[in-house]
């Protein structure tokens, strides 16, 4: 059984200050995303794009890690380091909810570029659909253990 983490165990992740950077992307990456310069984001920039998408709206990890090259002048974004901080921005919303704060990123807003749901986010996919569900969005099964979002693409931010 795993050991729970200590209370802010997430926030001081989140809060963990290491700044942006560009680097070389390997080459196999270079190939596969298209061009050299990758970014290496942090977990406060995902979520304040994360914190950005109005309620009843979604935003796929693809179209984040397009937003956030963007911004810093990149070919792309690291795919592997954003999935960790996209997951380090949605565990510190859980964190902070625990304590009874209402304000918290709408981590549940992000989906897959298939328009499916996020098993490795807090609660696996039954608790984003919940949450997507209050807000009204609705989803039709995919295989045998996931749903997608219907009509996903006409909610993109």
């Amino acid at each position: 059984m795993k050991k729970p983490k200590p209370p802010g165990h997430w926030r001081r992740k989140l809060e963990k200050h290491e700044p942006p950077r560009i680097e070389e992307a390997p080459k196999d990456w270079a190939e596969r995303y298209g061009g050299h310069k990758m970014l290496i984001a942090n977990a406060l920039l995902v979520d304040e794009k994360l914190r950005q998408v109005p309620k009843g709206r979604l935003i796929t990890i693809g179209r984040l890690r397009e937003q956030l090259a963007a911004d810093f002048n990149a070919d792309f974004a690291c795919p592997l380091t954003t999935g960790i901080f996209a997951r380090i921005a949605a565990e510190t919303a859980e964190e902070d909810r625990a304590q009874g704060r209402t304000e918290v990123t709408p981590w549940w807003r992000l989906v897959r570029d298939d328009g499916s749901l996020n098993e490795k986010l807090p609660g696996g996919g039954p608790l984003q659909a919940a949450y997507l569900n209050g807000e009204g969005i609705q989803f039709e099964p995919k295989g045998k253990k996931n749903v997608r979002v219907i009509g996903f693409a006409g909610l993109m931010v």
